[in-house]
């Protein structure tokens, strides 16, 4: 391909191919990114960063939200060893395994994307890199929202390029602002390129009680009231608990038992209507069977999508030779674990668990 020509990719291309979806590091708050975590100085950011990288160690909750185990690499670049090790004991008796630490750190466009490649590579299952803070690898003295702009996007990219998130840390300004997102430090240039944005304020200087706010291209907006108590911020707001996608599963569950579909979107709709009583949408069934392709394939269930005379024909097809789940059930989670598939409808079973999203809330009527 000639470089100085665009790189097209049609409409059709673009809804019919499964796209590789990377899983999140905090449910419904960090994917793989590049993400600003944002405060007024000595409001105890680094320690809820902390937090952050031992939850994501340890694969326990933050801030009341699920989080995916994995490595995680803090640069602590305005702390000591000792002033490390001091926090790490406030906060645990015990060294989480997966998390390392590093004081020192070449600056953006100086050495910082080789280093952290290399920590990558002795890292393999890293999923969270913190930088604390921005300032400190910032090579540029230039103030301007291209500069802004230039000096990050070599982070995102390399943040896509390792499928990692990485969060900086930054300040706030002084001058308060009804926008929290407003008060961040820098021009527009700094949330224009970023994925996400979290801005830590307290109702009252001093008062250890505020709102973690915060917005983004992959997350819903998100305000939590937190309170800072033995040394960590705790949310004192009840949060929606960690839901399992189960589409997949939902699918082999009715393939295991009609083994073949052929027709369009709107007859598989109606399909799941007539066995699970609820609405379904074309546009949602067809984009979730896209992008599920490669997880259905392991549950034995093939996906092809063909298009003639301007209509699309969705297939299904069954085969329990490639079902890794040897024909078993697998929405557990809304079906009675007694009840097999000679007591009657699968449909009966998961509904009258009465939980009401069982295809999820994207895909269900109700949701």
């Amino acid at each position: 391909m000639n470089t100085n020509e665009l790189q097209l990719y049609s409409c059709e291309y673009l809804m019919d191919t499964s796209m590789k979806t990377e899983p999140f590091v905090v449910d419904k708050m960090i994917y793989p990114g590049l993400y600003i975590f944002a405060g007024s100085p000595k409001i105890g950011k680094s320690w809820l960063m902390l937090d952050l990288c031992m939850s994501v160690a340890e694969g326990r909750e933050f801030l009341k939200h699920e989080t995916s185990k994995g490595q995680v690499l803090y640069l602590a670049l305005e702390d000591s060893l000792l002033r490390l090790q001091n926090r790490l004991y406030e906060l645990s008796d015990e060294p989480a395994e997966n998390l390392e630490f590093a004081i020192l750190a070449d600056s953006i466009g100086e050495g910082l994307e080789e280093q952290l490649e290399n920590a990558k590579k002795r890292l393999p299952q890293m999923k969270l890199i913190v930088i604390d803070t921005l300032q400190k690898i910032r090579e540029s003295t230039d103030i301007s929202y291209g500069s802004d702009y230039k000096e990050l996007s070599v982070l995102k990219k390399l943040a896509d390029k390792l499928k990692v998130a990485i969060v900086l840390v930054h300040h706030t300004r002084k001058s308060h602002d009804n926008d929290p997102f407003n008060m961040i430090s820098g021009t527009t240039g700094l949330s224009g390129c970023v994925d996400g944005l979290y801005v830590l304020s307290e109702t009252r200087r001093g008062s250890r009680k505020g709102k973690l706010a915060g917005v983004g291209r992959d997350i819903e907006n998100i305000e939590l009231n937190v309170e800072f108590d033995n040394y960590k911020w705790l949310v004192q707001d009840d949060v929606k608990p960690y839901e399992r996608d189960i589409f997949p599963f939902a699918i082999h569950d009715l393939m295991v038992d009609e083994i073949r579909f052929v027709g369009s979107a709107t007859a598989l709709c109606s399909l799941l209507k007539r066995r699970y009583s609820k609405e379904f949408y074309p546009n949602r069934v067809t984009r979730d069977l896209v992008q599920h392709k490669s997880e259905l394939s392991g549950l034995g269930v093939s996906f092809e999508s063909k298009r003639s005379h301007g209509s699309r024909t969705i297939i299904l097809d069954y085969s329990r030779s490639g079902d890794g789940s040897d024909g078993s059930l697998l929405c557990s989670e809304v079906t009675d674990l007694t009840v097999t598939r000679s007591t009657g409808s699968l449909a009966d079973t998961l509904f009258n668990a009465g939980d009401g999203n069982f295809l999820g809330a994207e895909n269900s009527g109700s949701g």
